[in-house]
């Protein structure tokens, strides 16, 4: 803190001068001591000046006895899988308790590289809540994947030094980690003295240790208790991760509470999270609520969401409620059902009605399918081997299985009895690679659902019972120049355009969602399994560097472990 600075705010904090704002009447959670403090809090320009009840304010607020703890912070998330403007997701999930928000805009780097993360960066510069930058470390995922734009060591450089660059983006080229790749050691080198964001599915031990002695400090991967377990015992900060599709917080949480392991070594992240869902079951408070009621001690929750993630990232000046850290807060009702009544960023309460002001995108964003018109044919499956590989779609999950089938030999396979065609298809440099294969367990009927949003490449992916739908939904996204889309017997039922990279909407949230929602229903009308969000399960079904089977441009791709092979 300067000189200065301290100057003024030591001033009121010795009760020389009135706070600028005072909260009597609360009970304060202390992620210290584990207790709650029953006392009053003095603010003054946005930082606490210290705990008491004898403070006043120019302004003093009386909570009623209510309960408040740090604003949560979301250890990881991509804002660019919620599909809305980067300043909608903030501006929403803040008001549901999140203010401090650790992005990874790996989604928009892959399209369109350092264009894409300074629009992230510049999107989110004014927001009512702290918005930190994780520079995206496997751009693109791996040497096997097709996508818009490389990021490499070099192109780091000019990000170096900002202070709201926190470190280095999952590390998902598991591969290039353990077996020494001079060119991802170069980006390590960079980010030393910050912290690296691992991305480890399912490492064996031997590996696991390995990536974890080249400089990697947290994972979000971590599916089971087990697996968690095994991270946080070589020193991996463990992300419990609550999205749109993945749910590991049931099977993790579970583990700790069962076991009574500490939890200084786990923090939440929400990863990817539609605004639909978060106005349904809010942000990270989701995540404590969840755990609580698993019946994991409400300290520990909170501090999972609050100064665990701090301390993960070196924010030295959040996460807690103590003299100099920063004023934000979540005001709720009871530890056990955290409803939330009111959140307050740098001593400001957050107004959920306020408009949301969202900076202009630029053009050159807005223009980034470039391939020619497919046709039927483009999506032909010959079956010629006595047993076919199968991607299994999993409930709940994001990982698939390799489910190995016997079809009749075909010159073109056709869907049948639950096992659908699943496609990508480059859309980054017009190369007109299309990869085909047989997935099981989506469910839809008559028709077809194509996304451009397709981790991590987004190139788009579809699936669907017939050619001709298959092929008429990715035409659709081609028109749309990005966006999700559904297509029944020939006809399209509905789309909603995401123009900005292929994966957002610069229209308000509201719009978005009244859209999203018709098409979720008519998915779940046409079969789709309601254990799937129709769209960010498909999203990741081209996800490279997640086990076990993934459809890409080139191919289907087997991978096992960490190691990668086409089918």
């Amino acid at each position: 803190m300067k000189h200065e600075t301290y100057k003024r705010l030591a001033s009121a904090s010795l009760g020389k001068a009135k706070a600028d704002l005072v909260f009597r009447n609360c009970k304060i959670v202390d992620v210290f001591t584990g207790e709650i403090v029953e006392s009053g809090i003095g603010v003054k320009d946005g930082i606490i000046i210290g705990v008491s009840k004898s403070y006043t304010g120019k302004k003093e607020i009386d909570l009623g006895g209510a309960y408040i703890a740090p604003g949560f912070i979301d250890a990881h998330l991509h804002v660019e899988s919620t599909m809305v403007a980067p300043a909608e997701l903030i501006a929403t999930a803040s008001a549901y308790g999140t203010t401090t928000f650790i992005v990874d805009p790996h989604e928009a780097a892959n399209v369109s590289g350092a264009d894409g993360i300074n629009y992230i960066l510049d999107q989110t510069e004014d927001s009512h809540a702290n918005v930190f930058v994780m520079l995206p470390s496997c751009v693109p995922a791996t040497d096997l994947d097709d996508n818009g734009c490389m990021f490499a060591a070099n192109d780091m450089y000019p990000f170096v030094g900002n202070p709201r660059i926190l470190g280095l983006g999952e590390v998902m080229d598991n591969e290039a980690v353990i077996h020494g790749d001079p060119r991802m050691f170069a980006k390590f080198a960079l980010f030393e003295h910050q912290t690296i964001d691992g991305h480890a599915p399912y490492l064996p031990n031997r590996m696991l240790s390995a990536y974890k002695l080249a400089g990697v400090d947290t994972d979000h991967e971590a599916s089971s208790f087990e697996y968690a377990l095994e991270e946080v015992r070589r020193g991996i900060h463990v992300h419990v991760r609550e999205g749109s599709a993945a749910h590991n917080v049931e099977d993790i949480v579970r583990g700790i509470v069962e076991t009574g392991i500490d939890t200084e070594h786990f923090s939440f992240c929400t990863d990817d999270k539609h605004i639909e869902d978060i106005l349904r079951d809010g942000h990270i408070g989701c995540n404590v609520r969840k755990s609580v009621a698993l019946g994991l001690d409400p300290f520990k929750a909170i501090k999972m969401a609050t100064i665990n993630t701090a301390k993960c990232y070196g924010l030295k000046r959040l996460g807690a409620i103590a003299p100099g850290y920063q004023a934000d807060f979540v005001v709720f009702d009871n530890m056990k059902d955290f409803n939330i009544l009111d959140v307050y960023f740098k001593g400001k309460r957050i107004d959920k009605n306020a408009p949301v002001k969202v900076k202009r995108c630029p053009a050159s964003l807005k223009h980034t399918v470039n391939m020619d018109r497919v046709k039927p044919s483009d999506f032909v499956l010959p079956i010629r081997s006595a047993h076919t590989h199968v991607i299994g779609m999993q409930p709940k999950q994001i990982n698939t299985s390799d489910l190995v089938v016997q079809f009749k030999k075909t010159d073109n396979f056709v869907p049948h009895d639950g096992y659908l065609k699943i496609a990508a298809v480059e859309r980054h440099k017009n190369s007109g690679k299309i990869g085909v294969a047989v997935a099981q367990g989506y469910g839809i009927k008559g028709g077809a659902i194509a996304s451009s949003v397709s981790h991590d490449s987004h190139n788009i992916i579809v699936i669907g019972d017939s050619d001709r739908d298959i092929a008429l939904a990715v035409n659709e996204i081609d028109r749309v120049q990005g966006g999700y889309t559904i297509v029944e017997n020939g006809e399209v039922f509905a789309t909603l355009p995401l123009p900005i990279m292929g994966l957002m909407t610069d229209v308000s949230f509201e719009k978005v969602n009244e859209i999203l929602k018709l098409m979720k229903d008519k998915a779940y009308s046409m079969g789709v399994s309601t254990e799937f969000d129709p769209f960010i399960t498909l999203s990741f079904m081209a996800l490279t560097v997640i086990p076990e089977l993934r459809i890409t441009p080139r191919g289907l791709l087997q991978n096992n472990a960490g190691k990668l092979k086409f089918l």
